[in-house]
This record gives structure tokens, sequence and C-alpha cells, in this order.
């Protein structure tokens, strides 16, 4: 389901991307490695957890997470961007 994954997200759904932005959503990428590995990066606005409350507010995502559901190994009833967690950086160059 990898090829069909990375379909989706060479169209993602313009009022989507709206959602994301609106959110506090800025220079988003998401990274795939080899089996799936899937890596996400975000700078937010405002904060991680206010980025995330705003997208769960947002009825496009609601959507979207349905159809990406089946592309994860998720708890049941879960949806993807549930299982999403902060990660500390501990180095940056520039």
């Amino acid at each position: 389901m990898l090829e069909e994954y990375k379909a989706h997200h060479k169209a993602v759904w313009p009022d989507m991307l709206d959602a994301l932005r609106r959110s506090g959503w800025r220079n988003y990428s998401l990274f795939m490695g080899e089996g799936g590995l899937l890596f996400g990066y975000f700078e937010a606005e405002e904060s991680f957890a206010a980025s995330l409350e705003g997208m769960s507010k947002e009825e496009v995502n609601q959507r979207w997470q349905e159809l990406m559901s089946p592309f994860f190994e998720i708890p049941p009833g879960a949806r993807p961007d549930q299982a999403m967690v902060e990660l500390e950086e501990v180095f940056h160059l520039e």
C-alpha cells in the first residue's frame, strides 16, 4: 500500500492544506523509509499541542484521517494523527 499512500500525498486536498495552515502547521514534510517507516516534521506556529488541537476541530481532517487509517498500524478506533508524538531536538546544524 506504500505507492497508494504516496499517491494520496501527491494530491492532498486543497481544503486539507488550508486546514493545516489555519492550525499553525509550517514547513511540514513527510519522509518514508524502506518498509514504510514514516517520519513527519513540521514547525508549529504556536505549539505542537495547539497545532494538533486545531486540526482535531477541522471536519476535513476527520475525513482525511479516515482515508489514511488503513495505511497505519494503530489501535482499533484510533486515527493516525492520534499516534503522533513530539520529539525533542537534540542537535541542529544551520
